[in-house]
């Protein structure tokens, strides 16, 4: 499933009070929060009804929650909220290897696992990176055969 390629901008001074303030505090000091100006839903695809996610500071520990920037809408309509959720509890184990991977998304989230969703933009860059690199010259038309 694809993920959703929703974007918003992020109202950098409530993250910051949001960071600072939440229970147990973050697991990094103030001085070391590198916040970005922007987030990028990391749900796997959905409907208008349904809240974008995007993690602004995990836990350190799977037993303690991860701060998440909620938002719906667009531009004026949007409305968002800032909020601590604990990590959804789904585990998918490697049966022969025994090897676990929790998912890496908040609990409740709608649509698949973290590991169903695949990322458009990496898909595109490992696609034009695995591209045919040929210097054929018949690409080229100041390389071609003139008669």
């Amino acid at each position: 499933m694809p993920q959703c390629t929703a974007v918003t901008r992020v109202p950098l001074s409530e993250v910051l009070t949001a960071l600072v303030t939440m229970a147990h505090g973050p697991d990094t000091s103030p001085d070391d929060f590198t916040l970005d100006h922007y987030v990028l839903c990391e749900l796997g695809e959905h409907d208008v009804r349904t809240e974008h996610a995007a993690l602004l500071s995990p836990a350190e520990s799977p037993d303690r929650p991860a701060l998440w920037f909620h938002w719906t809408g667009t531009d004026t309509d949007r409305t968002h909220r800032i909020a601590t959720a604990p990590w959804c509890p789904a585990i998918l184990r490697h049966l022969r290897t025994d090897a676990t991977l929790r998912c890496s998304l908040l609990t409740s989230h709608p649509t698949g696992h973290s590991w169903d969703i695949t990322d458009p933009l990496g898909d595109l860059i490992a696609g034009a990176t695995g591209a045919d690199t040929d210097d054929d010259a018949s690409d080229d038309p100041r390389k071609r055969h003139r008669p």
